[in-house]
């Protein structure tokens, strides 16, 4: 009787699942032949011409790559923008200069980690008013995590625009963009952290007669201090590549040479860029790697090892 039931049960439930996919293939074509017609009918016409941009995006040699990332002279070059690799050196000395690209990554590094070291201040600060059990569930909470929500509620191209109209092109807009976003971020993910935490060191130091501000310094943060500074490592490598789409709409940096470059259609700086990109955000997402085993320690990294 009972495995009868079972069987009963397993078959509706197929059948529910069979529904469900079908209207969801219905929806998603009639979703796609909607877009279809809004795009004049040639979505679906041109895709086997998709990567014909990749294919005619060629430079003229593999050495122009490394040429436009260094700024070394072109053999091609013309009197154009396309192979005038030395014009936008940044000279330290007579001689001795940093090549533009690398000037440019590195102020779109310095705007995430401005962000990210301002951000993660002020998230730090906050969570702990946004807390149920450090300050119940009163006004106090009610506004701290509505003013989070608001600042995460858009995505940061969509603040450094409206910044970008106040404060002109620039990295400013960028830096307070990413450091508005990063609040929201990391405070929701910081409080959430606070309120799983131990309670009872807070109620020795309570009975013990200590102040808030006393309880919160020696009986939570220490819990939660590895955790917060593992968040804040990776919301770097978010911010890095934030940044970087920012910079495409005038916040400065890698991203504004990258659209340029792509829009010029000069194929080797292009390349340049990319693979400068992805070299450092390797490097980037290996050292928070790194630091997060020395600071939390190697045993938290090791679970489920043994069984994989």
């Amino acid at each position: 009787m009972v495995m009868q039931h079972y069987r009963q049960q397993l078959r509706t439930r197929r059948i529910y699942t069979a529904i469900s996919i079908a209207v969801f293939l219905i929806v998603l074509f009639y979703s796609l032949q909607f877009a279809n017609d809004a795009n004049a009918g040639k979505f679906f016409e041109r895709l086997p011409y998709f990567f014909d941009f990749i294919r005619s995006f060629v430079p003229d040699s593999p050495m122009e790559i490394f040429r436009a990332m260094f700024d070394l002279p072109s053999p091609y070059a013309d009197g154009s923008l396309k192979y005038n690799n030395t014009a936008d050196r940044h000279y330290i000395t007579d001689t001795l200069y940093i090549p533009n690209f690398i000037y440019q990554l590195v102020i779109t590094i310095n705007i995430a980690l401005v962000s990210t070291i301002i951000g993660a201040a002020l998230a730090f600060l906050l969570c702990f008013f946004a807390s149920t059990n450090l300050v119940g569930a009163g006004a106090t909470r009610f506004v701290v995590r509505r003013i989070m929500e608001v600042m995460r509620a858009f995505p940061e191209i969509v603040i450094a625009g409206l910044l970008t109209a106040i404060l002109s092109i620039g990295p400013i807009a960028a830096i307070i963009a990413i450091t508005v976003h990063t609040i929201g971020a990391l405070g929701k993910l910081f409080f959430e952290v606070v309120e799983n935490s131990d309670m009872k060191p807070d109620e020795g130091l309570r009975a013990a007669g200590a102040s808030w501000v006393e309880r919160v310094r020696f009986a939570i943060v220490p819990q939660v201090l590895p955790n917060f500074v593992s968040y804040t490592l990776l919301r770097a490598e978010i911010n890095v590549r934030a940044s970087t789409i920012i910079g495409a709409v005038g916040g400065g940096g890698i991203g504004e040479v990258f659209r340029l470059a792509i829009g010029r259609d000069h194929a080797a700086k292009t390349y340049a860029i990319i693979i400068l990109l992805l070299v450092s955000i390797i490097i980037i997402d290996q050292f928070s790697a790194w630091l997060r085993r020395r600071l939390i320690g190697h045993q938290s990294f090791e679970f489920g090892r043994g069984a994989a």
